[in-house]
């Protein structure tokens, strides 16, 4: 009889060891498929920041180059321009100066191929000499803003001016400046060589920086001198108030950052470098579409094949776990009517210890609970608690409202009487009828109180009609008490007496009031909260 009682027993543990194959089985094919997934995405994205990183550095060498190149071919223009004014400072402008002059200019322009030509002008802005095999007469630069420039400004160095258009030849042209000084530190005149601009849209045109990409110069106060793609409708243009200009040079004069063009809208990788010796600022940047265009093609393949990877392994976890469910079904069966068994005995438990209306414990719950927590305050020495609740005119509110509002206005502060347990131990109960009660083990008198307050409080903010209150609204009456029971000399009626009495004197006082046993005195004197 023995043997035959046990092997229900093993068998249904093994049946429950086999089911719990099915969560194991379906765990491990999610977290596979998860794994792979994340492999994939991480390495998408870790190519991805690659070919980001690798794109920042190609920017910023491309601007190093282009700054190079900037400063290599002003320095060359601007160290002729240094000795021609010292030399006119110092030796006059004689005509036979003037001609060892335009000899000496043909000669440099023959050297410097950037060059477009070399000019002095004189104080009223007419041309003393220049560059050209044949030297233009009656020709006047005054209105030139180089010129306007180095009238009003004393300085001594290099000025870089905007683009302008040749009068000589018409083409764009990039000037570089310095003003000359007669003997007595007045306006003696201007010297100026203008640098062609094809001769850096060909450097430009070298560098491979895609359909987007872009490379400038500008002034150091943000005049756009020259751009890749060449518009000539932006040259001389202010772009002080772009981002490179108006958030980032202000950090630093060396940086990338992703950048979306105030010029045409494209979002690039732009490098910036600003020329401490000249005032110039370049930049070389390259559109971010184009540069992860080769990434998106491969991280579409990529995710393709291992979407499909994911797929098959899926599918395969999928019947492995159906096989185990399959197998698992006539125990599951078991198992699920065992615990619809517990649930049914748990619902009965809990059915027998809970009040139907209010869902507070009901009378026997309380009893019993009362009289664990009085033995165990016993043991412990601690206080214990109890506020006992009662609805004010409740019987006139049946009357005038009927009985479904009634029940309606019980369910309301039976609600806010539950809120009032905060601990574990704590427990709220329908003592009987329109009384509540609320068991606070190891709380003294004034945590009772406030317990008690809060759920006066709260009833009475609630804003429930009632015409037969005089207060216009349903209000409760409580009565506390609070001691720590001595062993063989206080027994558990006695708090429920003392709370009794108190909520007595509560009404008795005009209701809607706290009241607690141990603040009557005799000859009836009440204190109240």
């Amino acid at each position: 009889m023995a043997n035959s009682d046990s092997l229900p027993t093993r068998w249904m543990g093994s049946g429950l060891r086999r089911i719990s194959l099915l969560p194991l089985a379906i765990s491990f094919v999610v977290l596979v498929c998860l794994a792979l997934l994340a492999i994939q995405l991480w390495t998408t994205l870790r190519a991805r920041e690659i070919q980001l990183n690798e794109a920042f550095q190609e920017s910023s060498n491309l601007a190093k180059s282009v700054a190079q190149h900037a400063y290599d071919t002003i320095k060359e223009a601007d160290t002729v321009l240094v000795g021609l004014v010292e030399r006119l400072e110092t030796d006059g402008a004689s005509d036979l100066q003037l001609s060892r002059i335009h000899k000496l200019l043909v000669a440099r322009m023959a050297e410097l191929p950037q060059l477009h030509g070399i000019f002095i002008y004189a104080k009223d802005g007419s041309w003393l000499v220049n560059s050209q095999e044949v030297l233009l007469k009656n020709l006047n630069n005054s209105d030139r803003e180089y010129f306007k420039y180095h009238q009003t400004h004393t300085d001594r160095g290099p000025y870089i001016g905007p683009p302008v258009r040749s009068k000589s030849t018409n083409d764009w042209i990039i000037t570089v400046s310095r003003r000359i000084n007669l003997p007595d530190g007045g306006f003696g005149g201007v010297a100026l060589a203008t640098i062609d601009m094809s001769y850096f849209k060909v450097f430009y045109d070298r560098f491979s920086i895609g359909e987007r990409g872009a490379i400038f110069i500008a002034s150091g106060k943000g005049i756009l001198l020259l751009r890749r793609p060449f518009d000539e409708a932006s040259l001389g243009r202010d772009i002080s108030k772009l981002p490179v200009f108006n958030s980032y040079l202000p950090k630093g004069p060396v940086g990338t950052a992703v950048i979306k063009s105030g010029l045409d809208g494209v979002t690039r990788i732009n490098s910036y470098r600003r020329i401490e010796e000249y005032p110039l600022v370049v930049s070389a940047a390259l559109s971010q579409d184009e540069i992860l265009a080769s990434w998106r093609t491969d991280a579409y393949l990529q995710n393709v094949i291992g979407g499909m990877l994911v797929l098959l392994i899926a599918f395969l976890g999928f019947r492995m776990v159906r096989q185990i469910e399959l197998r698992s079904k006539t125990e599951q069966k078991l198992r699920e009517t065992g615990n619809e068994l517990e649930l049914i005995n748990e619902t009965l438990a809990r059915l027998a210890s809970q009040d139907g209306l209010t869902g507070l414990g009901n009378r026997r719950h309380f009893d019993e609970s009362l009289f664990g927590e009085f033995s165990r305050a016993q043991r412990g020495e601690t206080s214990l608690g109890l506020v006992m609740i009662d609805v004010d005119f409740f019987k006139q509110y049946n009357d005038i409202y009927g009985h479904v509002a009634g029940d309606e206005c019980l369910r309301e502060i039976g609600k806010v009487v539950g809120y009032s347990m905060r601990r574990p131990g704590d427990l709220a109960a329908r003592y009987g009828g329109e009384e509540m009660v609320v068991l606070l083990p190891g709380t003294d008198l004034l945590g009772t109180l406030a317990v008690a307050e809060s759920i006066r409080s709260a009833v009475q903010s609630m804003g429930i009609e009632h015409t037969g209150n005089p207060f216009g609204v349903v209000t409760v009456s409580i009565g506390v008490e609070s001691f720590t029971p001595m062993h063989l000399a206080s027994k558990p009626v006695e708090l429920v007496e003392a709370a009794d009495k108190a909520l007595y004197k509560a009404k008795a006082s005009g209701r809607n009031q706290v009241c607690f046993a141990s603040s009557y005195k005799e000859g009836g004197e009440k204190q109240d909260i």
